[in-house]
């Protein structure tokens, strides 16, 4: 079992002559929630289907608690904007399926199928568990049809967390979704947040380590712990996007009224490190997250960064 859930090194990423990750490397520990953002067309679903391993990088290596990924493993799940549900299967139903496929063949469903009944009956109650985790327990019998679209994401969440995974990736979750549901699925991923605290106050280590892309710069901070923010608005860009901010951001508690006042100014410091493509600076320049952890661990003083 590895330190970190997820490891990246020196990812490079081309299609062709053309260059679209340069050199990225990150490390992330057991129970963060991470946010990336980034420009259209930065790179970040490439950077989340590599780490997926459905597209290996041209160069590099990336490690899901430290197995190294080379193609599509349980170790890392992903969620994504539009809803993989089935139709015909209810909520707990869409939910047990991974594991039904994962720990059962066709062979011994068809010949061993009083066994069998047995093993579906602790699926669904597994999945009936998860269902109860991202409050949809009063909604086991649902189908899809019946389903909204924010009660749809839960029941996604909830198949890619069954299985289990170090990591699971969130591919804009929320951004089809109107605002009420989407704060709805931000507390949500509080509640997740102070789940992996408590356990890391017990001594067990946590059990959602979420990486999320969004283009919601309020969202990004609200619900993660840590903020990158990737871009090509760098002295190297020539050779790729890459990781030009990565800093912590304030925790909130899904009790605490949302109070965006926390953080209006890393709010504008991304906006200006990040998306201002007339700001063209070192790539380091605002990739100072282990450095900022040090200082306070230290009881130092963070000094303001002035952004210009």
């Amino acid at each position: 079992m590895s330190d970190y859930a997820l490891e990246i090194r020196n990812l490079s990423h081309r299609f062709g002559d053309y260059p679209v990750l340069d050199r990225i490397n990150l490390k992330i520990w057991p129970g963060q929630i991470v946010a990336i953002v980034g420009p259209s067309g930065c790179g970040k679903s490439t950077l989340l289907k590599a780490i997926l391993g459905t597209h290996p990088p041209s160069e590099g290596e990336i490690l899901a608690d430290g197995e190294p990924v080379t193609g599509p493993t349980r170790n890392v799940g992903i969620v994504y904007q539009q809803y993989s549900l089935y139709d015909f299967l209810t909520a707990e139903g869409n939910v047990a399926f991974g594991l039904k496929l994962d720990q059962s063949s066709f062979f011994s469903r068809l010949v061993l199928f009083p066994k069998y009944l047995k093993q579906r009956e602790q699926h669904l109650a597994q999945a009936r568990d998860f269902l109860k985790q991202v409050g949809l327990d009063h909604a086991c019998g649902k189908y899809p049809v019946e389903m909204s679209g924010g009660m749809k994401q839960r029941v996604a969440v909830a198949q890619a967390l069954i299985m289990r995974p170090k990591v699971v990736l969130l591919d804009e979750p929320f951004g089809a979704l109107d605002e009420a549901m989407r704060e709805d699925l931000q507390y949500m991923l509080l509640r997740f947040y102070q789940e992996n605290l408590q356990r890391k106050r017990e001594g067990k280590r946590p059990e959602y380590t979420i990486l999320m892309v969004t283009h919601e710069l309020n969202e990004a901070i609200f619900v993660a712990d840590r903020v990158i923010g990737m871009s090509r608005f760098h002295t190297e860009g020539n050779r790729g996007a890459t990781v030009v901010y990565d800093k912590p951001c304030p925790v909130f508690h899904p009790n605490d009224p949302r109070d965006y006042s926390k953080f209006v100014d890393q709010r504008e410091e991304l906006r200006h490190a990040v998306f201002d493509d007339e700001y063209i600076k070192d790539r380091n320049k605002y990739v100072t997250f282990w450095n900022e952890l040090s200082r306070l661990a230290e009881g130092q003083s963070l000094p303001p960064e002035n952004p210009s």
